[in-house]
């Protein structure tokens, strides 16, 4: 059962505000990693100094504000566990490439033979570990997460760069 782990999420929330509105494509693909997310993930919080964080399992609310990307977290009852920034600069030429290869996959599976479609698919894969290894390496010391929910996560963050 979900709510017994403590190093999990269980509830995450995209604050759309001031973003453009996601086409149905877009709103999918979040759908999608949301619910992959919460059905498998591994997120805890690590002590920072000698201040021990709330016991999880966690809520998320994920926001780009200021030009950051904003991770609010709270314990299920709703008590701040944590909040941290980052800078989204990092996350820019994998972001683009990753939309890139996207498209160019959409395009493939209209017309391409399937090796041509699989090949796509593979530097695809590439570019989506890469947005998560930069993921892992800027949550350091913030969060602990495996790399699959990494990958989640960073498909969520290329939802909110969308526009």
């Amino acid at each position: 059962m979900k709510s017994a782990m403590t190093n999990c999420l269980t509830k995450i929330d995209i604050d759309n505000t001031g973003l453009a509105a996601p086409t149905p494509a877009i709103e999918q693909e979040r759908n999608v990693a949301v619910f992959d997310l919460l059905e498998e993930n591994t997120f805890g919080l690590p002590a920072r100094g000698d201040i021990t964080p709330p016991k999880g399992p966690y809520h998320l609310n994920l926001a780009i504000r200021e030009r950051r990307l904003v991770f609010e977290i709270s314990t299920e009852k709703g008590a701040p566990a944590g909040e941290f920034h980052l800078s989204l600069g990092p996350f820019r030429q994998v972001v683009k490439d990753y939309f890139s290869i996207c498209e160019s996959y959409f395009e493939a599976v209209k017309t391409l033979p399937p090796a041509q479609i699989e090949a796509i698919d593979m530097g695809r894969r590439g570019i989506h570990d890469e947005g998560a290894r930069i993921l892992v390496e800027r949550l350091e010391g913030k969060a602990d997460v495996d790399h699959d929910t990494a990958r989640r996560l960073f498909t969520l963050i290329c939802v909110l760069h969308w526009g």
